[in-house]
């Protein structure tokens, strides 16, 4: 709090960026963990309220003033963008002081996450770190075995304090070849496994580059991959990936690194993947970013600053580098190595990317979750220098975990039916990656992590996510269905790429249509099982009315003395009940309670646009979320009205 030199302001504009001259008036608070915008609209009888976390804050500028005000441009790093006209240019300069100094925290002590505290119960508090077990995974790989061994090797993170304290290495190599293979490598990091298929026995290994200059070669660095190609019985060479450009790579070997020499290392076929460094990838994002804010562009301006950017093109290239892996492992059954620079960006992108496309456990919400921290937290990848989760070196800022999110998102966009979550998950991920809520993607490394005490003091990410895994399940997950069993084969031709609007405009209200079909589905997913259930309870209504009905006569024919049969078909055939007495009640309502989401819709297109045309009349917006949507069943009466007379009306 004593970095807050003005708590709060009144009559503040909150402009919008599609429509500027839609503005809201409203007062803007400071607090410790959030900047919370209110409106002031008494009109309505709730007020809207932007809340948004310091952590979240990219930058904050201060521009020149106007006769209206003082303006105030906030970027996120969710891409959220709030731009405040302040009337008081004191005013901006106090919230423009707080505001940078409250979103750069110099020290870890400082994160959300430390003083975040949710509605939770001892016992469950101390179990949800428990729910990612990386031992577990291995375990389902079907390791430890004959091949491969758990080392202890770098238990007090001796060896690398980079990497995880347990790794797995193949089962002939001993600790001196560890050692030496790691002094051959930059930060200690010596090829160990990542990914194993038990089906065939070809593994994914990771390391760093070798420190080879130009003639320099390690006998326990050639040993290790060696024991790596052995660990595979069914081949008799193995790749080895560096995911840079190879120019960039030769420059390395002026510095005394750079790559193997497949001179000094039996059987190998070497391949560069040609993925460009951190700094390329953060001036294409901006450049992307850019483009994406500008006020009303034209197409062609549009589709030339994307292209421009270059960020489509490097997705690209991740894609196809994981590919040829995935490839290698399942059609070749061949053993890959791959390592970029230090090894925990690029490398932590192919490597995850093509477990993606070779196992399907990794396409589910659960697989995801443990993917990210085999991959990404175990291994290293640093998420508070490339996230910029304190005062650090800008130039170590680069959006390295985005990349692979896209690309998780540019494989869903290709088979719809093979992921069991959907795109509200990895935005949510990629949501708290940066927001520093929960202690998953603080500090730099395992080490780091067990200093600051993250499980002890911080919540799970995890945790949370599976508690509300209705809301993040793909209405069209199949799980026996074709695309999700097996190896995927998707194409990198540029026709296949789109923009991802979900994540870098879902922010712009003023932009339609604002609603994905895959929302669509849910809520005519979720209206479809509270009719099946409505049926079920008239069906069982029916029947219990029946067996009363047959008492009732069994009664009547015994105190008369009657033939039941002739009875019931004599005198009361008119009291028997029917289907059609109960479904004139129920077949049009549309009941408007969500419920959890059901698998096993079919949706003709026809069903599909008429659920489109009809919300998107109603002016949704995908923000506020999908229970509006559901109270227009694509089965109802309404959605049967004649388009037309609606626009005339």
């Amino acid at each position: 709090m004593e970095h807050i030199r003005l708590p709060k302001v009144q009559k503040v504009r909150l402009l919008d960026r599609v429509f500027p001259r839609r503005s809201r008036v409203g007062t803007l608070y400071l607090t410790a963990t959030h900047t919370i915008f209110v409106e002031s609209d008494h009109s309505a009888e709730m007020r809207n309220e932007t809340w948004v976390l310091h952590s979240l804050v990219f930058s904050v500028e201060k521009q020149s003033p106007t006769p209206s005000g003082c303006p105030l441009l906030i970027h996120c790093k969710n891409f959220q963008v709030l731009h405040f006209v302040i009337p008081q240019e004191r005013e901006c300069h106090d919230v423009y002081v707080s505001l940078q100094r409250l979103s750069q925290p110099e020290s870890y002590e400082e994160l959300y996450c430390f003083s975040y505290k949710p509605n939770m119960d001892e016992k469950e508090s101390g179990q949800e770190w428990d729910f990612v077990d990386l031992r577990a995974e291995y375990s389902r790989m079907g390791l430890p075995n004959s091949l491969w061994k758990l080392s202890f090797v770098n238990r007090r993170y001796k060896v690398s304090d980079t990497y995880p304290a347990e790794l797995f290495v193949p089962e002939s190599t001993t600790p001196s070849v560890i050692a030496g293979s790691s002094k051959f490598r930059s930060r200690g990091r010596f090829p160990t496994l990542s990914y194993y298929s038990k089906d065939n026995h070809a593994a994914i290994c990771r390391s760093s580059q070798p420190l080879s200059g130009f003639s320099a070669r390690c006998l326990e660095d050639e040993q290790m991959l060696e024991a790596i190609l052995r660990s595979n019985p069914r081949s008799d060479f193995m790749y080895v990936v560096d995911t840079r450009p190879k120019l960039n790579a030769m420059a390395n070997r002026a510095a005394g690194k750079g790559y193997e020499n497949e001179d000094n290392y039996a059987h190998i076929k070497f391949q560069f993947a040609a993925i460009e460094n951190i700094h390329v990838m953060r001036n294409s994002q901006q450049k992307m970013l850019e483009v994406c804010e500008l006020r009303s562009p034209s197409m062609s301006d549009f589709l030339e600053g994307l292209e421009s950017s270059g960020w489509l093109k490097h997705i690209k290239a991740v894609l196809d580098a994981s590919i040829f892996i995935a490839k290698a492992v399942a059609e070749e059954g061949v053993s890959v190595l791959v390592h970029c620079s230090d090894g925990w960006d690029r490398t932590a992108q192919v490597c995850s990317v093509a477990c993606v496309l070779l196992d399907p456990y990794y396409r589910t919400i659960k697989g995801l979750m443990v993917l990210i921290e085999k991959d990404w937290v175990s291994f290293g990848h640093k998420f508070s220098h490339r996230c910029n989760h304190q005062v650090g070196d800008p130039k170590e800022v680069s959006p390295i975990i985005d990349q692979f999110l896209e690309s998780l998102w540019q494989l869903m966009e290709q088979f719809p039916c093979a992921f069991e979550f959907n795109e509200r998950f990895l935005i949510t991920i990629h949501s708290h990656i940066y927001s520093c809520q929960y202690g998953n993607f603080i500090g730099n490394n395992q080490r780091e992590r067990i200093e600051l005490g993250l499980c002890t003091r911080t919540h799970s990410l995890w945790s949370y996510l599976w508690s509300n895994r209705a809301d993040y399940t793909n209405p069209l997950y199949r799980p026996d269905h074709s695309q999700t069993q097996g190896l995927l084969r998707p194409s990198t031709a540029p026709c296949w790429f789109k923009f991802w609007r979900g994540l870098y405009n879902r922010f712009d209200r003023g932009m339609h249509p604002r609603q994905s079909v895959e929302d669509y589905l849910r809520a005519v997913q979720e209206e479809t099982q509270q009719l099946e259930e409505l049926l079920a309870s008239h069906k069982q209504k029916i029947a219990e009315l029946e067996e009363e009905q047959v008492c009732r006569c069994t009664r009547k024919a015994t105190t008369y003395d009657k033939s039941p049969t002739a009875w019931v078909l004599g005198n009361d055939l008119n009291l028997a009940n029917t289907p059609q007495d109960y479904t004139s009640g129920f077949l049009t309502s549309s009941p408007c309670q969500p419920k959890a989401p059901r698998s096993g819709l079919t949706l003709s297109p026809q069903d599909l646009n008429r659920t489109f045309d009809s919300n998107h009349s109603n002016g949704s917006d995908r923000e506020s979320g999908i229970a509006d949507l559901s109270c227009r069943s694509p089965f109802s009466e309404d959605s049967t009205r004649d388009q037309d007379s609606d626009d005339a009306a």
